[in-house]
């Protein structure tokens, strides 16, 4: 008779896990899809008693796929398009969404990344290749910097910003103020992030630069920069999308509503339609969409640079 085979217990251990995975992975993702199926229901399958997951109900049936109604009644009020003479296009996008509230969040994300990026290269660098007086307690100053809440500051920085709009200054704004504070309070941690991952990278490769003619600056763009650049993409991923998702220093410490980012519009949006949730769930996925598509092209970048600094920092 042929034997009969049993799983191992190791088998039993993966699925088990996998299992677990599976499960968690459903319930994180339970809020996103009840937001994305609400965003394409009509305001009357929104606030109907008892409330439906699909609105494809009828009078004689359940669920009939058939005489689904699916809405976009809420991404039409967002974008809010009307006809327009000068747009190529015919039509333009007049919601302050897509007008105001996104692109100010998309300046403010992108230029503190990027200056993040370089602040704290050259620090990090800096710090994991020099030794001097003091390097240790600054970077223990700089470690407990970044458990200060910037909730902790914002009365000291909205005084601060009140001084510097009154002040003869012709080229400020709550623009550059705001991507200062950003810079401020985002750097510390990225300071840190980059140290580790300048620490990985061996000095003998810069060592063997300099040996052959380089230049301390050319060994340091042409050597050690492209190796370390997984972890200043991690450092620039880090702070855009934190800076996307920011909303109380955003609301504070800028003035003026065409200044405002995305998280002040989807405030703005819920005050507007506390009854119409279908616009606030369409506001939510259109402020959402953006850091999901960055991560679907940069993942593999980001997780391969947090394995790498987990490992070797």
């Amino acid at each position: 008779m042929p034997k009969l085979t049993t799983p191992s217990r190791r088998s039993w251990e993966s699925l088990l896990v996998n299992g677990i995975i599976v499960l968690i992975l459903l319930f994180a993702m339970l809020p996103i899809a009840t937001t994305i199926l609400i965003s394409f229901k009509q305001e009357a399958d929104v606030t109907r008693k008892p409330p439906v997951i699909f609105p494809c109900d009828t009078p004689t049936s359940a669920f009939d796929l058939g005489a689904c109604r699916w809405s976009s009644e809420g991404y039409y009020r967002v974008i809010a398009p009307k006809p327009s003479e000068t747009s190529p296009l015919g039509w333009a996008l007049t919601g302050n969404m897509l007008r105001i509230y996104l692109p100010n969040t998309l300046l403010y994300a992108t230029a503190t990344a990027f200056l993040v990026v370089l602040l704290s290269g050259m620090a990090g660098y800096a710090f994991s290749r020099y030794r001097f007086r003091g390097h240790t307690a600054l970077m223990t100053a700089i470690l407990a910097i970044t458990g200060v809440p910037l909730l902790t500051n914002l009365l000291a920085l909205y005084q601060m910003g009140i001084v510097l709009r009154k002040s003869p200054l012709p080229f400020w704004d709550d623009r550059i103020f705001i991507v200062l504070v950003y810079i401020g309070f985002f750097l510390p941690l990225s300071v840190w992030i980059a140290k580790g991952f300048f620490d990985a990278i061996p000095r003998e490769l810069e060592e063997a630069a300099l040996i052959d003619g380089c230049t301390p600056i050319g060994a340091l763009m042409r050597i050690i920069m492209p190796l370390a650049m997984p972890g200043m993409t991690a450092v620039f991923l880090l702070t855009f999308v934190n800076v996307w998702n920011e909303f109380i220093a955003g609301y504070l410490l800028i003035a003026k509503n065409e200044h405002k980012p995305a998280m002040f519009g989807l405030y703005d949006f819920l005050g507007q339609n506390i009854i119409n949730v279908q616009v606030i769930a369409a506001a939510c996925i259109l402020i959402a969409s953006p850091m999901v598509i960055l991560f679907l092209f940069t993942r593999r970048t980001f997780f391969r640079a947090m394995v790498e600094g987990a490992v070797k920092g």
